[in-house]
């Protein structure tokens, strides 16, 4: 039946099919499915778009509207009781935004659900950030964490420009940088100066939440 589950989901959010992505979510909750199984299987789907995207089969609106039916998914999830719960098990502050030069905001979205259902505190900047709002929400609001990301190649820069930002400020040795975007490699991450880089935002919250688990086993053996 979950293999069949698997396919339905994952099938409808790359069709776009709104209504039987939010029916199929709804059913499955009542029928006991994990709820972070399910956004898991929405972000499958979310990758296929994204492939069809890049195979100019489908174009922005649909990325647009990949971007709605996920939102309404985690509006979903957010109300059961596994995400109550989660949100309750505090993990920690994430700084996120698109960079200054990018106003593209899907990918952000994606990581910020999945960090939300995770139990991080996600201050969002939004879109379009330039460095020193970057700098003055990590001097205010001191996360463990600051996310960027982009789409556009040419942001790279961009994100280099907040990070030696907040070397300026002396506020670089206190988070854990952590860049997303489907143009970005290893060479580029260590161009930034960021700590680790990913296409995959189920694997950015991993990452974070092992970044997290260090710092807590740090301050255990202090």
């Amino acid at each position: 039946m979950e293999r069949l589950l698997d396919k339905s989901i994952v099938k409808a959010v790359e069709e776009l099919n709104e209504d039987n992505v939010l029916m199929l979510v709804k059913n499955s909750l009542e029928q006991g499915v994990d709820p972070f199984y399910l956004l898991n299987l929405v972000k499958k789907g979310m990758d296929r778009v994204g492939k069809r995207y890049e195979n100019k089969e489908y174009y922005i609106a649909d990325l647009i509207m990949a971007g709605i039916i996920f939102k309404e998914v985690l509006n979903i999830i957010k109300n059961t009781d596994v995400f109550k719960y989660s949100q309750k098990m505090f993990m920690g502050k994430v700084v996120l935004g698109t960079v200054k030069g990018d106003l593209h905001d899907i990918g952000k979205e994606i990581f910020k659900g999945l960090m939300e259902a995770s139990g991080f505190n996600v201050i969002d900047l939004g879109v379009d950030v330039p460095k020193e709002t970057f700098v003055k929400t990590v001097e205010l609001y001191r996360p463990e964490i600051v996310g960027m990301s982009s789409v556009l190649t040419f942001t790279v820069d961009s994100m280099k420009d907040i990070v030696d930002a907040l070397i300026e400020a002396d506020l670089r040795k206190d988070v854990f940088v952590i860049v997303g975007g489907s143009h970005l490699n290893q060479e580029l991450c260590r161009y930034i100066g960021a700590d680790y880089f990913t296409n995959d935002a189920l694997k950015g919250v991993k990452k974070c939440k092992e970044w997290i688990e260090k710092i807590k086993n740090k301050e255990m053996q202090k």
